[in-house]
């Protein structure tokens, strides 16, 4: 959300301006060449390396000096690119996959890498449940080395997004690990690693370097020779040191980016926000006012609300255009178009378009109108129609999101109105189901599976159900068709099934969706090109921790002559 970013004024950032003191040259005094990024901002930086931690770490310490088994490439629909691994494939059963891992590679120390390490890393985090971030012993039963290079994972159930999860727990040398004494408190100050960048070649609270990895198995491939971390707290800081051309990779809110940062070296500095996590409005299908109850329950209505929301707007204005417009009916958004039902937009398209006259006919033929003359629609059965849409106060983006989205609302001739609780409050009652209208984000993932899921899947709607099930529409039917999905490693058969989850979800018009929220990344071709773009669109191209495919990024990069 983009109030939760600093936005700064013209005058501030001038004044900052003058105070930034990095150097971000792209050769050092050594002849190295250095990449200067923003991967995190921290009033001081702390040396800790432990990549089993979800916070306190360095951000650049996963997929730089731990490189994973495989990244799975969003962009491209969760396309595996092998990295330690060369191969995995599941049993007939599904009930387990094997990994291949690639020959020849070695720690950053010389010593080789083998299933050993991989089977140590996994009962390390079983051990010490601080560090199963995600869960994976739930997942799986036990994990089995076959072969020097090949390790097998047995499931609790069968699950084929389960490779997903399995490839993000980070792989740590046997040899170094097995005599820490608390795994969890280690803040790995001399790290061995795998990844291309393993040398902290110098570390300060101001600054530091992680230079390349002289065993790195892919160095062919790789022309940075260290990644460059200067010490910044504010979105400010980032800005001043970017006008002066320090960085070289950030992922910042950037107000009027166009003139602020483009402007100010038109030839190299870029950037490319492509679409992320959908935002969409929930009406609450449980709501408890009798009219908003019938109402919110008629794909009529749910429509018509749709077709009343201006997104385009909501984009220009709310977003300061950098949100990318969604109008598919089940949500699906800009990034997962690989997947996308060209079936569901011929059928159900027109109700996710801006359409204000068609909205008052389609409730006028469905019976909407008004009984009591207080200038409000009332239900078919003139129940009366009164909600607030919710949105958490402070995110100013989605506030005026809102208030754009009631604004058509009321130019319906609804009694709709904004309210602004804070975040906490917001996300409980969401929790609870205690609201009647509420903006909505979501989960982006490898594949839109975790989107549907975490949604639209009735196990997520108790009485203190998942946030994003908010709405509590229970469809059995669908249901099965999204565990379906994690039933199956047959690529074409989740497609299908894929296309029968976004009929179903945009035949009910069960959520509102209005529009994906941005990939914020931005660069410099100053000194390197090969980056990531719309016209070069390879993979996600965030420099953030939770973005493995970063690394794939550091290997296209090379040096301007």
């Amino acid at each position: 959300m983009l109030a939760k970013v600093s936005k700064i004024s013209t005058a501030v950032m001038l004044g900052t301006m003058m105070l930034a003191g990095a150097a971000g040259n792209a050769m050092a005094a050594d002849n190295k060449t250095v990449l200067t990024l923003v991967a995190q901002q921290e009033t001081a930086w702390v040396k800790n390396f432990n990549p089993f931690l979800q916070a306190g770490l360095l951000h650049t310490t996963r997929h730089f000096i731990y490189e994973p088994l495989v990244i799975f490439n969003d962009m491209q629909g969760g396309k595996p690119v092998y990295r330690l691994a060369t191969h995995f494939e599941f049993s007939k059963d599904l009930k387990s996959v094997t990994f291949d891992l690639r020959d020849g590679v070695k720690w950053s120390d010389g010593q080789p890498f083998t299933a050993d390490d991989v089977l140590f890393s996994f009962n390390l985090v079983k051990a010490n449940k601080a560090l199963d971030e995600r869960s994976i012993w739930t997942q799986i039963k036990s994990v089995e080395k076959l072969a020097p290079n090949k390790i097998k994972f047995d499931l609790t159930d069968v699950n084929t997004n389960v490779v997903n999860d399995l490839v993000l727990v980070p792989i740590v040398p046997e040899h170094q690990w097995k005599s820490v004494k608390d795994p969890v408190a280690f803040t790995n100050d001399k790290p061995v690693g795998t990844g291309p960048f393993t040398e902290v070649d110098n570390f300060s609270a101001q600054l530091y370097t992680q230079c390349r990895n002289p065993h790195y198995w892919d160095n062919a491939n790789l022309s940075i020779d260290c990644l460059r971390m200067p010490q910044m707290a504010t979105n400010d800081q980032v800005l001043a040191a970017v006008m002066k051309g320090d960085v070289d990779w950030f992922g910042s809110f950037v107000p009027d980016i166009e003139r602020l940062y483009v402007g100010n070296d038109p030839k190299n500095n870029k950037y490319w926000f492509p679409a992320s996590g959908t935002v969409a409005f929930n009406v609450n299908f449980q709501a408890k006012k009798p009219g908003n109850h019938e109402a919110f329950n008629d794909v009529n209505f749910r429509r018509a609300f749709s077709m009343a929301m201006d997104r385009q707007s909501m984009v220009d204005i709310a977003g300061y255009g950098y949100p990318t417009v969604n109008e598919y009916p089940s949500g699906l958004g800009k990034a997962f178009d690989s997947w996308n039902n060209p079936e569901v937009d011929k059928k159900y398209g027109k109700y996710n378009k801006f359409d204000l006259e068609g909205a008052k006919a389609l409730l006028k033929q469905a019976g909407y109108k008004d009984c009591d003359g207080d200038k409000f629609l009332d239900t078919p059965t003139c129940q009366k129609i009164e909600f607030k849409v919710l949105v958490p106060n402070g995110w100013t983006d989605w506030v005026n999101t809102a208030q754009i989205g009631v604004e058509g609302l009321q130019a319906l001739g609804l009694n709709a109105k904004t309210a602004t609780p804070e975040a906490t409050v917001w996300t409980e009652n969401l929790i609870t189901g205690d609201f009647d209208v509420a903006l909505q984000g979501y989960f982006a993932g490898a594949n839109p599976h975790k989107y549907f899921e975490t949604a639209f899947h009735s196990r997520n709607m108790g009485e203190r159900g998942n946030r994003f099930a908010a709405p509590r529409y229970k469809d059995p039917a669908l249901d099965k068709l999204i565990d379906d999905f994690t039933q199956t490693a047959d690529a074409a058969k989740q497609k299908e099934i894929m296309f029968e989850i976004q009929d179903r979800v945009g035949a009910n018009q069960t959520i509102i969706p209005v529009f994906n929220n941005p990939t914020w990344y931005e660069y410099s071709t100053k000194r390197f090109h090969g980056w990531f773009s719309a016209d070069n669109p390879v993979a996600k191209p965030q420099v953030h921790p939770d973005t493995p495919e970063r690394l794939l990024h550091v290997l296209s990069l090379k040096p301007n002559s």
